[in-house]
């Protein structure tokens, strides 16, 4: 069963950037579209950027600009540049394919950004 661990995040002042990382245990298969997600406290889990395995990206608008999601499929990760980032950015952040899903959720990363 694959697993899925996230790793990057921090805390960074507003306007700041951070790096996350999802590697997978095992082989997410070119195939699957991976996607990031995030969750800010109280508020639902929302997909934030999505990956084919052809490479074509698409965002949420809220992240459109300044967040560029990658993959590697070679080594089985997930990348999310995010630059610029907002207080309201601030979340757990988790890796998956889009819906459905078909991996069991990791731990996530948390990214706090302060104004």
């Amino acid at each position: 069963q694959v697993q899925l661990v996230e790793s990057g995040g921090g805390l960074v002042q507003a306007g700041g950037a951070l790096r996350l990382s999802c590697a997978a245990s095992g082989n997410i298969r070119s195939s699957n579209t991976m996607a990031w997600y995030r969750q800010a406290p109280g508020n639902q889990r929302e997909l934030v950027a999505g990956i084919t395995s052809g490479g074509r990206t698409n965002y949420v608008d809220a992240v459109k600009g300044r967040f560029t999601i990658s993959r590697d499929n070679a080594k089985n990760t997930v990348y999310l540049q995010m630059n610029s980032l907002k207080p309201e950015d601030t979340a757990v952040y988790y890796c998956n394919t889009i819906l459905p899903l078909k991996y069991a959720w990791g731990q996530g990363t948390q990214v706090t950004v302060s104004s």
